[in-house]
């Protein structure tokens, strides 16, 4: 058992910047995997219910893995993941209006566009998920 701690603390003396792109990855097709499966069982003219099946399913896998494994939190697991879903809001909407104006006003190819707006709303969040949804309450 002491062994699996040492592991943990291991992984959690790792920056959690790079934790944070590790898990993002992981999350990312752990999300599409949930797509893929829910678009084979339901079928593709149910692709909106997909996306929402997804979300809801990966959304506690994303938030165990921030919670676990990048910010190496304790504890506050409803409030954390509350304001997870939150950061989540935030930053989908930030996506939607980057890439609406790139789109729009400065380039026509949505791909790069949504790279751009994907790279900056992953700086956005890694923020919210560090100083807002996993912050360490200071030691009295």
């Amino acid at each position: 058992m002491n062994n699996l701690k040492d592991i943990y603390n291991k992984i959690c003396s790792i920056s959690d910047k790079i934790r944070f792109v590790i898990i993002g990855c992981i999350n990312a097709a752990i999300s599409y995997f949930i797509f893929a499966i829910a678009l084979f069982i339901l079928g593709s003219e149910h692709y909106q219910l997909c996306v929402v099946l997804q979300w809801v399913i990966s959304s506690v896998f994303s938030y165990l893995n921030q919670k676990f494994f990048v910010f190496c939190t304790k504890g506050n697991y409803i409030r954390e993941y509350l304001k997870c879903c939150s950061t989540w809001a935030v930053s989908y909407f930030i996506n939607v209006i980057i890439l609406e104006i790139l789109v729009r006003y400065i380039m026509k190819n949505v791909y790069i566009a949504q790279f751009i707006s994907l790279f900056i709303v992953s700086v956005v969040t890694y923020v919210l998920f560090k100083y807002f949804a996993f912050k360490k309450r200071e030691e009295a």
